[in-house]
């Protein structure tokens, strides 16, 4: 790659240690990918896992004097002081959240522990360079907003804020940017929900950039957004796709193709999304020890709708709704935290349920809405049954699924 004079200096320790061992795996990227240069950027997020490794990784650039030009804000783990006051959490666990903490803070991080930051707290406009890391974010910020990333891991995305250049490749270049699927959907999508499991078909749909045609426009909502994108990185590792007439890349088909013929074409039907959903979830008609919402973390709408479902009514099993920091103040503030808490539930912000913090749940069976929430705690050994929103919530107030 050519590198500009600061680049340069940058690589070669003129910043600082830690900026130099940051800006030499950019490079070392962009060179993996035969990028011709760096770019700018001007957003980031961080999929921190407050892991060993990630630790590890952030504070070495810290204790070389690494600081962030960028500001980016950072994936949960979990709610240090919710978990540690209910003594939910081992101490090493606790600890190791505690260090992560202090670690990004002083690279520079903005802590909001979110893993929707581009709903409401770090969104991008048309256009903007960046660099996010997390499965749900990439989708939703090139897809829906236009902006442009590719799929970061969390200490690359790091290293993108540390230096404020990302090597530029792969989607953010024009031409890689074009659909190549025709994704013909035929399934009846009803809801939010739907597109879960819409996003589930990965494998059907194949690799590529898919153009979606045939959703009724009445469901397109930023949470259905949200969960197609998430689903899809989870099933098949997409960083983009396309709605004809939706998207703001894709105002037609043919502009979503760049001019050029799909280079095949998919249908989705109501078989598909059965067929998946037998495949990923447990099956009902039993009883179940709680529910989980929130992966992706839940917006106000989300938990407005399950407080007006349980008001009044008493839980016959816990409930768990993850959410950023903003969406548990504004939850607090509408009287919708006291509602579910009443109930028997709890909003608990900053939290993943891939975490330490839910080895209390180890052996028992859960129902949630999101295929990704019920993925990725498997190895810790809790399980899900999957279902709608509607069919979670009297689930926790019955005891069963059907």
């Amino acid at each position: 790659m050519k590198l500009t004079s600061e680049q340069q200096d940058m690589l070669d320790g003129k910043y600082s240690e830690g900026a130099a061992y940051a800006m030499k795996i950019q490079v070392a990227i962009g060179e993996c990918f035969d990028a011709r240069r760096m770019v700018p950027i001007t957003r980031a997020h961080v999929a921190l896992s407050n892991q060993q490794a990630d630790l590890w990784f952030c504070e070495k650039l810290v204790n070389a004097g690494a600081r962030c030009r960028v500001t980016p804000t950072v994936n949960p783990g979990f709610c240090y002081d919710f978990f540690t006051k209910k003594n939910m959490v081992d101490e090493e666990f606790a600890d190791l959240m505690q260090r992560t903490h202090n670690a990004y803070k002083k690279i520079g991080a903005e802590l909001t522990y979110n893993c929707t930051p581009y709903i409401d707290t770090n969104v991008p406009m048309f256009g903007e360079i960046t660099a996010y890391s997390e499965s749900s974010a990439t989708p939703f910020i090139n897809s829906v907003w236009g902006a442009r990333s590719n799929r970061e891991g969390a200490n690359s995305a790091l290293c993108a804020a540390v230096t404020g250049f990302v090597p530029e490749y792969g989607l953010l270049l024009d031409e890689n940017r074009k659909g190549n699927i025709l994704v013909r959907v035929e399934a009846d999508i009803k809801d939010d929900y739907d597109y879960h499991i819409l996003g589930m078909l990965g494998k059907k749909i194949g690799e590529g950039i898919p153009v979606f045609t045939g959703l009724p426009r009445q469901t397109i909502t930023r949470e259905a957004l949200r969960n197609l994108g998430a689903e899809l990185n989870t099933s098949g590792a997409y960083g983009m796709y396309h709605i004809a007439g939706v998207t703001p890349e894709a105002p037609d088909i043919d502009t979503a193709f760049g001019g050029k013929a799909p280079e095949r074409e998919v249908v989705l039907t109501d078989q598909d999304m059965e067929e998946i959903l037998h495949e990923i979830s447990l099956k009902g008609n039993r009883p179940i020890d709680f529910v989980m919402f929130g992966c992706p973390h839940f917006t106000l709408e989300e938990v407005r709708h399950i407080a007006g479902k349980i008001e009044g009514k008493k839980l016959k099993k816990e409930m768990w709704i993850l959410t950023s920091s903003l969406v548990k103040e504004m939850a607090e503030r509408m009287g919708l935290d006291q509602t579910i808490s009443e109930a028997g539930g709890y909003i608990v912000p900053d939290t993943c349920p891939d975490q330490p913090c839910w080895k209390h749940l180890k052996g028992k069976i859960g129902v949630t809405e999101s295929p990704k929430c019920a993925y990725y705690p498997q190895r810790r050994g809790i399980h899900f049954v999957i279902r709608d929103l509607d069919d979670c919530i009297e689930a926790a107030l019955t005891g069963e699924v059907k």
